[in-house]
Parts: structure tokens; C-alpha cells; sequence
């Protein structure tokens, strides 16, 4: 149980209002989640489950208490029936910002948790890839706001959810090689069953799972598309359907899960480790940088933007509670990612996100997913080799490239570390971009311009030019 007093003005989650019944909001720096009548009582009737104790202990639901009603503002106290206080994730992240094995894990991971639940008499109202969250690379089931006790005869409520959300994006990756990052980046409900039927058809219709989950599933939703809720429950129960037939569907589809894959195509940036034009000295000189800035200045949270292979990303980890690694290729985050969990690496989370077009606010009112400038928050950010990519390659002024990367630091100056890289204009990288822009383009880029921009916005401590003499890194705090 929870004794810590709660006595900050509450601020809702603007992701959570759909069900008035079961809400999460913030207070004291604390994951809060009201239930009203009808959610506390399943919420009691699930939570001492042989199921979620173990699941929870594991790390694979997330931690979860009750907070004694004496210990909550009387105006939240009158609002709800029970209040629960959960462990806070390190970082939100949305299902369009990971990579395919990232989604295929998450679903995985679902599945896992709804036939544990089923098996003790519980089951999920909801399918979505949003109740689903990370800690480095493990993933995590926030929503036990969704527990229930399972009815007889009752279908699998979340199983379109989880269609449109996880299943249907992985097909489309797996089966078409298409990304399917921006479909869901464009729809937060996901990928309709009658969107991929159009692009399952012919012999396309019998790779894995497709005739099955889309071509039928979309047929049924046409068939009962005048039909309410209730009376399709009720032609369900009637035809014998039970809890075990379930667990049987979902065990089938978890091995579909399973059986989707997708091998990363050739892309540079993959190899770019490989085949850039840093020196041995100067890889050297710039991790030594990186590692002694970071060791004299531990942060907490660190971004890693233009992340690549994740080399700056694991040194910061040494130092670092956590990591957000973001990067722009599909590839690279994949295979990030891959390696990660292969190694047992639990403090970088790779996340997939264009610097110079990041998530935007979506859903309702445009908030109900928050913007990553909203979301990111970090002690300290790197900016390896990333300047010259927004200024020069997509054509952002480097003040405003400069403005951006400090909203990411805490707001008020003087805290947080900013570790950045300037790519000389007369840099091989630097040429290359050049060379595709019209001469004279940019007659700003270059170094005493970024150095009097930068000075305006920090209080550089430390500058250092690696040995090729094309590149030079800089350390600084925010001014107030």
C-alpha cells in the first residue's frame, strides 16, 4: 500500500478520457489512475489474481498500488472509488516510433499477458499497441485499468484493436516490405481491415495469417456492420463460444506473431560506422570527449539524436539512467534494437523519428498523443554529426536548429548539458551536401557563425577540434 501523500492539483493524462470510468492523471510527480464504481469492482475481483503478481513481478505488467483514500486530496477522493498509483515509465513512446521487432515484441508481449489472464478466469477490453510502453528494450503492459473478470461466451473484445494496431502493421512490413511507421502515425486507431484488403488481394490473400485475419475478419465486420454490440454477443454465446476458444485463438495468433518477420534492407546507414570519413584518431578522440564529459556531469536522462549504431548511446548508458536513442532509419533502429536485447543492454531505449520531422501532437484536440517536443525532457543531449544533416541537408536555419535542441533540455537554463558537434563545410560529409544545393545557399554555415549562435545560447565549458581539423565538439549549459 501507498502511504506518500498526494497533494498536488491533478493534471489529466490527455491520452486517457474515453472511458469516464477508468482515468489516469498526475500528481506530486506520481502515475495515478481513478476508478470509478464499475472499475474498482473489477479491479478488486482481478488484482490479487494468481496471474498479475507474478506478471507484475517480472516486469512485464507494470507496478501497480493502491493509494489509501486517506492519503488523497478530498477532491480526488470524491472523484473516484479507487485510486491506483503506477510505476512511472522512463520514457513515453509511441507504436509509430518503433521499429518492426520493437512492434512484434510489444504484441508479443500482450498476448502474453491475455492468455495468463485468461487462464485465471480474466480477460483485457482492449487491444491496443498504446497500452503497451518500454524500459530500455523490454517492453511493458501499462493498462491493468483493462482487466476484467472474463463473462462466458464472451468474444475477444480487444482482438480488432490488436488487428489494427499490431497484427495488420506487422503483415505489412513482413509480407510487403512497406513501413508501416507513418499509416499508424496517421491514424490512431490503427489500419482498418478493409484498408489492407485492397492490398491482400490475389495471390497475396494466402501469406501468412492474411485470409484468415483480414479477408474474413473484414467480411465478418461487414456482415454485422448494422448489428449492435450486444447481438453480436449474443449470436457468439449462442453458438457455443467459450474462454477456452480464447485462448485457443490467441495462442494461434501469437505463433502468426512469431512466424512475421522482416530482414532489414541495405541502407548507408547501416554500415555508416563502416564507411564514414571519421579517422581512427578522430573516433577516438571523440569518444574520449563524449565519455569524460558525460562521467563529469552523470544525467539521468540523456538523448541520443542521429543515434546510428548506438556507439554514443552506450557510452552514455555507463553513466546514464536511461538513453533514448533516436534515429531516422527504419534499418538502423531495427537492428539497434536487435543488438541490444541481444546483449542484455536494458538502458537504451531506440526510438524511430526524422529530427527534422518529429512526431507531432495526434488524436482529439491534437493532444491525445503528445508531441515528441512535448514529451522529451533530458539532462543531457547529444548532437553527434546531426547539425549538418538539418541545416544543410533539409534546409533548417541553424538558429532555429539550435532553439530546437535546447527545448529539449530542462526550461529555465542553467541545468542540463548540451554535447554538440559542428561538420566544417569543408568537411567530406559537409562537401557532399553542399554539392546537391544551389551555390551560395548557405553563407551562414560555417564555424564562427555557429560558434557566435551557440555562445548566445550556452555557456560553452569545453571545445575541442578533432585531429582531422574538420570537426570540432563543443560542451555547454544553457544560459539563464
Amino acid at each position: 500500500m501507498i502511504s506518500e501523500s498526494t497533494t498536488s492539483t491533478p493534471r489529466n493524462e490527455p491520452g486517457s478520457f474515453r472511458d469516464p470510468d477508468n482515468q489516469v492523471f498526475y500528481a506530486d510527480g506520481a502515475v495515478l489512475r481513478g476508478l470509478g464504481p464499475q472499475a474498482a469492482s473489477d479491479w478488486a475481483a482481478v488484482r490479487d489474481s494468481a496471474f498479475l503478481t507474478p506478471l507484475m513481478a517480472a516486469g512485464k505488467v507494470v507496478a501497480t498500488e493502491t493509494v489509501e483514500q486517506g492519503d488523497l486530496p478530498a477532491a480526488v477522493a470524491d472523484r473516484w472509488t479507487t485510486v491506483l498509483r503506477h510505476e512511472r515509465v522512463p520514457f513515453v513512446s509511441y507504436p509509430y516510433e518503433w521499429s518492426f521487432a520493437q512492434l512484434r515484441d510489444a504484441a508479443r508481449l500482450h498476448l502474453e499477458v491475455l492468455d495468463a489472464a485468461l487462464a485465471d478466469g480474466v480477460t483485457m477490453t482492449d487491444g491496443s499497441a498504446y497500452n503497451l510502453q518500454w524500459r530500455g528494450v523490454d517492453p511493458v503492459f501499462i493498462d491493468v485499468g483493462s482487466f476484467q473478470p472474463a463473462a462466458a461466451g464472451e468474444p475477444w473484445a480487444g482482438y480488432r484493436q490488436f488487428c489494427q494496431t499490431m497484427l495488420y502493421p506487422l503483415m505489412l512490413q513482413a509480407h510487403l516490405g512497406l513501413d508501416f511507421q507513418p499509416l499508424l502515425r496517421a491514424r490512431i486507431d490503427g489500419i482498418e481491415s478493409g484498408q489492407m484488403r485492397r492490398l491482400f488481394r490475389g495471390a497475396r490473400r494466402w501469406r501468412a495469417g492474411v485470409f484468415k485475419h483480414i479477408h474474413l475478419h473484414d467480411a465478418m465486420q461487414t456482415r454485422h456492420a448494422s448489428a449492435s454490440t450486444g447481438s453480436v454477443r449474443a449470436e457468439i454465446r449462442d453458438a457455443g463460444f467459450s474462454t477456452e476458444l480464447v485462448r485457443a485463438t490467441v495462442r494461434a495468433v501469437a505463433k502468426l506473431v512469431d512466424r512475421l518477420d522482416w530482414a532489414p534492407p541495405g541502407s548507408h546507414w547501416v554500415d555508416y560506422q563502416q564507411t564514414c570519413t571519421y579517422s581512427d584518431a578522430d573516433r577516438t578522440a571523440k569518444t574520449a570527449f563524449v565519455d569524460v564529459e558525460l562521467a563529469a556531469h552523470p544525467p539521468g536522462t540523456v538523448f541520443d539524436l542521429g543515434a546510428n549504431d548506438g556507439t554514443y548511446s552506450r557510452i552514455a548508458a555507463a553513466h546514464a539512467e536511461q538513453v533514448v536513442a533516436v534515429e531516422s532509419d527504419p534499418a538502423v533502429v531495427d537492428h539497434l534494437y536487435r543488438r541490444l536485447r541481444a546483449d542484455g543492454q536494458r538502458r537504451i531505449l531506440p526510438i524511430l523519428m526524422d529530427l527534422a520531422d518529429p512526431s507531432p501532437g495526434g488524436g482529439w484536440a491534437g493532444d491525445e498523443r503528445t508531441s515528441f517536443t512535448a514529451r522529451a525532457r533530458a539532462d543531457t543531449v547529444l548532437a553527434l554529426a546531426v547539425i549538418h544533416h538539418l541545416a544543410i541537408g533539409r534546409n533548417v536555419p541553424l538558429p532555429r536548429v539550435l532553439d530546437w535542441l535546447t527545448g529539449l533540455l530542462p526550461a529555465g537554463g542553467g541545468t542540463g548539458q548540451m554535447i554538440i558537434e559542428f561538420v566544417h563545410p569543408d568537411d567530406p560529409m559537409a562537401r557532399q551536401l553542399l554539392a546537391n544545393k544551389p551555390a551560395g545557399l548557405f553563407p551562414d554555415y560555417h564555424r564562427a557563425e555557429f560558434e557566435r549562435l551557440l555562445a548566445e545560447r550556452y555557456e560553452i565549458t569545453r571545445r575541442e577540434e578533432l585531429p582531422s581539423g574538420t570537426r570540432t565538439l563543443y560542451a555547454g549549459v544553457p544560459r539563464g
